[in-house]
């Protein structure tokens, strides 16, 4: 990560505010996250970049400060994975950053978001968070605390979209920001312009559905367990009927 990222992710994060547990979501500060992997798999697999963007909500877009990774993850890329990510090995192995380094340092800027109760945003959060906890485990264990040690402050659009909007199909990120009106800021599959896209979801989100405005950073995780509970089940009566094993994880 270039120094300057470093230094202004780090300079917004001491001014940002101290937020109180009735802070709506329509008027929290947020740090989107993003990462590109060698494959699925929380330990076994590792990121090959990421993005953090924190977004202060009365500068929107304009006045977001961003700090980005590319990390040699001392491990073979995925062909998948690659298409996906556009990353090869060689490519990796060359300008990624040392692994220890950087997951150290995406682990402290959240750490010193969730000291302010500014709630980490992630599409699908709980792939973005094992895979950086599979990182903490690997690269630093005993010297880093992992983030599902604790009670970690989440916004996962995907799963306020499954409660709010009962359309059919897919959800991918691009389609879900299409269904919102939300404009990309570069291709998808690049951790920073998804990690904006992300990030942009929550204003149309809390604009068109009450419910999700009046949702509190007290009653944020309670508010997504419920309705991630919620989708399971339907989701579930719907892979029994078609002779399906049920899905049985459960949202952080």
């Amino acid at each position: 990560m270039e120094n300057t990222e470093y230094t202004s992710m780090e300079q917004a994060l001491q001014s940002a505010p101290q937020q109180e547990g009735s802070t709506r979501l329509g008027d929290s500060w947020l740090l989107g996250f993003d990462t590109e992997t060698t494959g699925t798999k929380p330990g076994k697999d590792g990121i090959v970049s990421a993005s953090l963007v924190l977004r202060d909500p009365t500068k929107g877009y304009a006045g977001d400060v961003v700090a980005t990774w590319i990390v040699n993850p001392h491990r073979h890329i995925s062909k998948g994975a690659s298409r996906v990510n556009g990353f090869t090995d060689d490519q990796l192995a060359t300008e990624g950053m040392e692994p220890e380094l950087a997951t150290e340092q995406m682990a402290g800027f959240i750490a010193r978001a969730q000291n302010k109760r500014i709630p980490l945003l992630a599409y699908n959060a709980p792939f973005d968070v094992q895979m950086l906890d599979g990182d903490i485990a690997h690269w630093c264990a005993g010297s880093v605390k992992p983030l599902s040690e604790g009670d970690l402050l989440v916004v996962d659009p995907l799963v306020l979209d499954r409660e709010i909007s009962h359309r059919s199909g897919r959800r991918t990120l691009g389609m879900t920001s299409e269904y919102y009106g939300v404009i990309p800021h570069g291709n998808f599959h690049n951790a920073t312009a998804d990690t904006v896209a992300a990030v942009d979801l929550i204003k149309p989100m809390t604009t068109l559905f009450p419910q999700v405005a009046r949702i509190t950073m007290d009653s944020l995780m309670d508010w997504q367990r419920q309705a991630q509970a919620k989708w399971r089940d339907q989701f579930n009566q719907h892979l029994i009927s078609q002779g399906r094993r049920p899905v049985t994880d459960n949202w952080l």
